[in-house]
């Protein structure tokens, strides 16, 4: 039986003006052997914290875009994932935000230590580049759920405590 430690997280689809998505490229620094991939800000929240608090500092801190809870609005998406980082087993409940910006010049001076050494790169993605990428991209389905939510039909996720 498979050990996971539970997490919950926030994660923001940060949209430009010209529609494209903002992902980081990343890697697991004790198996560097699985190869790279490309995920949306974002991360665990804080003890207390609510999804739309964690959204908010998580965008701070990874992106240098500081923004209210009012600004990140309702999740757009809400799912459920398992995965191995650093030797860990997680199940992690998690919550999309989308997040409009015009333009947005990414500054990472907020990277925590362990996102210092296992994030290498980002870039803005279009909705067709990520439907047509060999990369990996997490969630795997995150060209639909890009789509969706740009589109303005998600479901509403109930607020749920983490």
């Amino acid at each position: 039986m498979t050990v996971y430690t539970p997490r919950c997280a926030a994660r923001v689809l940060l949209v430009d003006a010209g529609g494209r998505l903002l992902l980081f490229r990343g890697f697991d620094p004790t198996c560097p052997e699985r190869g790279r991939w490309w995920f949306t800000p974002g991360g665990g929240l804080d003890p207390g914290e609510t999804y739309a608090e964690g959204a908010v500092r998580e965008l701070a801190e990874e992106t240098g875009l500081r923004l209210t809870v009012a600004d990140v609005g309702v999740p757009v998406h809400a799912d459920v994932t398992e995965f191995s980082f650093c030797g860990v087993r997680y199940r992690q409940e998690q919550q999309f935000f989308l997040v409009r910006v015009t333009a947005h010049e990414v500054d990472t001076a907020g990277f925590s230590e362990v996102e210092r050494s296992s994030v290498d790169g980002h870039r803005w993605w279009s909705a067709d580049e990520l439907s047509g990428t060999g990369e990996r991209c997490y969630p795997l389905d995150l060209a639909e759920v890009l789509t969706r939510a740009l589109a303005g039909t998600t479901a509403v996720i109930e607020g749920r405590e983490c």
